[in-house]
């Protein structure tokens, strides 16, 4: 067992004090004045003995206090100077110590706090991972972007959620950014960066939706050269188309024939033409919807008796399946326009015997058919401006789709499902 300094200190001047009280009897018993003496020097020495050593516990006792206050996290515990020099030196250096890891403590607290609002205040959806790349946590925009399933997502790893856009991150790594589309519609930048905790590395991901901002963009850029193709081509159309209609009716029927037949056919094209052009321009001239109190109901069964027809010819089934009550605010003739063109899309992807069914609730409308599902290369650009994959498609009915649909501030998707089952989403 080993003896603390404390006791040995003590041992060792019981031990020499003892010697020297043998001594002094065995020397000066006999000088009775000589022998007191001593006996008074030896006593007034074990006291002067017993204060140096409460004087060099003293430092030692206090050295003891502030280890454990520091240990305990206590930062506003400070100390008096005693008046003993070398103490009162502790004592300041201590003070001074305790101050400055309590200013620190203070800003440290005070920056993660700040940090903390900052990160629960961002536009962009942060998730935070742990030591071994599980979700640890999310901001306020990622709970609110991934809605009910964000407390599913927490011990998981981004690939094993059943979500898309978290799937799409496997393989990110620190500091690489990726553009992801979902849905054929939305588009999100991601980006995974990190973090020092505790001398340990950690991640994090950033989510940032730019679907909006892309859309104007594309909206911007695609809408000026509409513009500008619909006023020269019009204008020349217009002049041509006029000039063919005229030379017609002044050449006489008899020896020309066959070149009125020609001007005929010209102008029938010009015409074309025009309708074409306008097609296009329509999706840039498209007015603010005027929204109003709409029986969605009423509406998808008008529309699915105004399709059945089309449909019949390819023997396919168009049926609406709507709930008692469903109103929503909506321009009602550009939400038909939507229904027509997602209908239409969806009859010519499928077969004899397959089957079309729109269904809505307060706050969703489906549009399902269980015919040839969506390439997911087709897929994610469906909605990209004007594109087909029909051999004489424009492209026009998703595109003004998407832009009605924007305008009314919904939310779309079209995507086929696990069970075969191609779905087009509209959400308030």
């Amino acid at each position: 067992m080993r003896l603390s300094t404390k006791t040995k200190y003590i041992a060792y001047i019981a031990a020499l004090h003892l010697v020297l009280v043998l001594l002094v009897y065995k020397l000066l018993f006999e000088n009775k004045a000589l022998f007191i003496a001593s006996e008074v020097f030896l006593l007034l020495s074990a006291g002067m003995s017993i204060i140096l050593y409460n004087n060099f516990m003293q430092p030692i006792q206090f050295v003891k206090s502030g280890i454990e206050a520091i240990k305990d996290k206590d930062f506003s515990i400070k100390f008096v100077p005693t008046g003993k020099g070398e103490v009162d030196v502790l004592i300041e250096v201590y003070n001074m110590m305790i101050d400055q890891l309590r200013e620190e403590r203070i800003k440290l607290n005070e920056q993660h706090f700040f940090l903390e609002k900052l990160i629960e205040a961002s536009p962009i959806s942060i998730i935070i991972l742990d030591y071994d790349d599980r979700i640890e946590s999310l901001n306020s925009k990622a709970k609110s972007q991934f809605g009910q399933d964000h407390g599913t997502l927490i011990g998981k790893k981004p690939e094993e959620t059943d979500l898309p856009l978290l799937g799409e991150l496997a393989g990110l790594l620190d500091g690489e950014s990726r553009m992801i589309k979902t849905n054929g519609i939305a588009t999100f930048k991601a980006q995974r960066s990190h973090f020092m905790d505790r001398g340990f590395r950690r991640s994090f991901l950033m989510i940032e939706e730019l679907t909006n901002e892309i859309l104007e963009s594309e909206k911007n850029a695609y809408g000026k050269v509409i513009r500008m193709m619909a006023h020269e081509v019009n204008n020349t159309l217009g002049a041509t188309d006029s000039i063919l209609q005229t030379t017609t009716h002044l050449l006489p029927d008899t020896d020309y024939g066959d070149i009125k037949d020609a001007l005929h056919i010209a102008s029938e094209r010009n015409q074309q033409l025009t309708r074409f052009m306008r097609n296009f321009a329509d999706v840039v001239r498209l007015p603010a919807p005027v929204q109003v109190r709409t029986d969605m109901g009423a509406l998808m069964r008008d529309v699915a008796v105004f399709m059945q027809n089309a449909a019949s010819t390819r023997n396919v089934k168009v049926m609406s399946e709507s709930q008692e009550n469903v109103f929503w605010n909506v321009d009602k003739g550009q939400m038909e326009q939507v229904l027509i063109n997602v209908i239409k899309n969806a009859v010519e992807a499928c077969e004899s015997g397959q089957e079309v069914r729109i269904s809505a609730t307060n706050d969703r409308l489906v549009i399902r058919n269980n015919g040839k599902p969506i390439d997911p290369e087709v897929g994610s650009q469906l909605f990209n401006p004007f594109f087909s994959t029909k051999r004489d498609g424009q492209g026009i009915g998703l595109t003004l789709t998407r832009e009605i649909l924007g305008n009314h501030g919904f939310d779309f998707a079209l995507e086929t499902r696990p069970d075969g089952w191609t779905e087009f989403r509209i959400e308030k």
